[in-house]
């Protein structure tokens, strides 16, 4: 009887608890287009709000009055997060909205996320713990535990041209059954004993690897005495020959890429004059994203040089770079961090003052630095800040990175050196696009078991 009356009364509890709950509920909600809420705000705040109509259309927001407070980006926080929608300000009463960026926070974030993981280090052993945890996760992440298969088939290179001190070659690698990747081999035309390898991979920079400041930078490490390869981001260059142009912003495309160069590493370290002991990468943007990823991975790689990507808020906003969920490994971590797995390999992290990079000196690199320090090698690790330069890898960039890699390869950089001492890149040949294509100018030598669908490379990995 007493268990009866218990459980009548819960009943009758539970069924008042849940009428309170439904009377807070107003009939309307107090909807709005989220258009006309957007259009109250400028007016209440005296502000500009930029977007796009696609961002807006047939989008309401429920309790729109009830959202507004006396700041107006805690306003705009109240009203725009339940729709996913994030905004950045662009100058003085002056506002952007675009959808959830999941790669971007904001700086203050990146510091409070770097400070919470300073404290969680204090030595190589737990260092090393945390790096392990991490390794473990990335791969998986990237769905290369196991790594695939090599295929069998032979790199294809063709058209070799001899220049200034380098020859230059066109090359195909088939990373997976019928995919594969494009890229320039730079070697020096006189060479003796064991030379260093250098990865080059592609970021986003228009005309891809064919751009000049690519050409530059492979020919002139040629030229002091190391083999270097540049190679194509996923479904860009020619590997937009087997895959759309919209491939590339997919998810995919990131596992692709670190593939990619750990098969184009394993070619170049079967030469007979590669050193197993001096094998650098180094890449600005998107390819300072593989920089760091690669380096993290791949224990073989002995020194990294990114170049404008290092960032504790920016984790890379193209799926390629960020897109298989890496950064959320070992319950969240970022650029930093994954650039701090190099340790206590050789690493120079070049920054500007124009992009997500500019805080790194304050704030990026003593973090970076401590974990070097763990293992005695602080001198080990620098920073080359141009805070009156952007988002590129010009000339002053490239400066830095001839200098430290022939410091740290022992290379002979008198030879890209003027009679005044200087570095001189002019006697590098910048080449036009069809001299340095491996199926032709239309693609018309692509292979007969060529990929050329997203689909089936999606199955090489569902199986």
């Amino acid at each position: 009887m007493i268990r009866l009356m218990l459980k009548y009364s819960f009943l009758i509890l539970f069924s008042f608890f849940c009428s309170r709950l439904s009377s807070q509920t107003a009939d309307d909600q107090f909807r709005k287009p989220l258009k006309e809420v957007i259009s109250d705000i400028e007016q209440r705040f005296n502000v500009k709000i930029r977007y796009s109509e696609d961002l807006v259309k047939d989008r309401w927001i429920t309790y729109a009055g009830w959202r507004f407070r006396p700041d107006l980006e805690k306003t705009l926080s109240n009203i725009l997060s339940s729709q996913d929608i994030t905004f950045t300000k662009e100058g003085e009463g002056k506002y952007k909205l675009q959808n959830y960026q999941y790669h971007l926070k904001t700086p203050e974030e990146g510091k409070q996320q770097l400070e919470y993981l300073w404290s969680r280090f204090n030595d190589v052993p737990s260092w090393e713990t945390r790096k392990a945890e991490l390794r473990d996760c990335m791969w998986k992440a990237l769905k290369l535990s196991p790594l695939p298969p090599k295929t069998h088939s032979k790199p294809i290179i063709t058209g070799k041209r001899t220049m200034n001190g380098y020859t230059i070659e066109n090359v195909a690698i088939e990373t997976l059954p019928g995919v594969y990747v494009s890229g320039s081999l730079y070697r020096p035309l006189k060479s003796k004993g064991k030379i260093p390898v250098i990865l080059n991979p592609d970021g986003h920079f228009g005309d891809g690897r064919y751009r000049a400041d690519c050409q530059y930078r492979c020919a002139m490490q040629a030229r002091m005495g190391a083999i270097a390869f540049s190679y194509d981001l996923f479904a860009w260059g020619e590997s937009a020959l087997q895959f759309k142009s919209s491939d590339h912003r997919k998810s995919l495309a990131m596992t692709v890429q670190a593939l990619n160069s750990i098969r184009i590493l394993d070619w170049l370290l079967s030469f007979k004059e590669a050193d197993p002991n001096r094998v650098a990468i180094t890449g600005g943007s998107g390819g300072g994203s593989q920089t760091m990823l690669i380096t993290a991975l791949d224990d073989r790689i002995r020194l990294s040089v990114p170049v404008v990507m290092m960032s504790s808020y920016h984790s890379g906003g193209c799926p390629c770079e960020s897109g298989m969920g890496v950064h959320l490994c070992g319950n969240g971590t970022n650029n930093v961090e994954i650039a701090a797995m190099a340790a206590p390999r050789p690493q120079l992290v070049i920054s500007d003052g124009k992009d997500w990079t500019q805080q790194v000196p304050q704030v990026e690199f003593p973090y970076l630095k401590k974990v070097y320090d763990f293992y005695g090698k602080g001198s080990e690790v620098e920073n080359v800040h141009l805070p009156k330069e952007g988002h590129d890898y010009g000339l002053s960039k490239r400066l830095a990175m001839y200098d430290f890699i022939a410091r740290h390869f022992h290379l002979d950089i008198r030879k890209v050196q003027d009679k005044n001492g200087k570095i001189d890149e002019s006697p590098v040949t910048i080449e036009k696009y069809p001299a340095m294509y491996v199926f032709g100018e239309k693609g018309e030598k692509l292979p007969a078991n060529a990929v050329r669908d997203f689909t089936q490379l999606e199955k090489m990995f569902d199986k």
